[in-house]
């Protein structure tokens, strides 16, 4: 069995990985103290599937699921860990045959919106190096 000091140091390892980031606690500690030890302990922690692979596992199901809160963390860790813009969107186009139209219609226009952001925080970045 899984010690919970070594769960939660797995999980925030993952958590880094695919996120770039701490895990930041907002307004429910306790929920993302479960999701960082139990999700990312021990889900994404298990062997067979890549995190690449369980990033676009992830990313599927929260534009089926057409919750954008989460879209757009999944869009930005996808990103993150590598994955085109190209291959994002083409994920999400391929969600409208089994999701229906206004899946992959949200969908896209969540990753429009997440890609328009980057690039103005890219274009922030160059403007203060200037």
């Amino acid at each position: 069995m899984n010690q919970p000091a070594a769960r939660r140091e797995r999980g925030e390892a993952v958590f880094r990985q695919v996120f770039g980031r701490e895990p930041r606690p907002g307004s429910h500690p306790e929920f993302l103290q479960l999701t960082v030890d139990h999700l990312f302990g021990e889900i994404w922690s298990r062997p067979h599937l890549s995190v690449e692979e369980r990033e676009l596992v992830a990313l599927t199901a929260v534009a089926l699921a057409r919750t954008d809160w989460e879209l757009r963390g999944h869009i930005g860790a996808a990103l993150h860990l590598g994955m085109s813009r190209e291959k994002v969107v083409e994920v999400i186009i391929q969600l409208a045959y089994y999701g229906g139209w206004p899946v992959a219609n949200n969908g896209l226009r969540v990753a429009q919106e997440v890609f328009a952001e980057l690039d103005g925080a890219a274009e922030e970045d160059a403007d203060h190096e200037r």
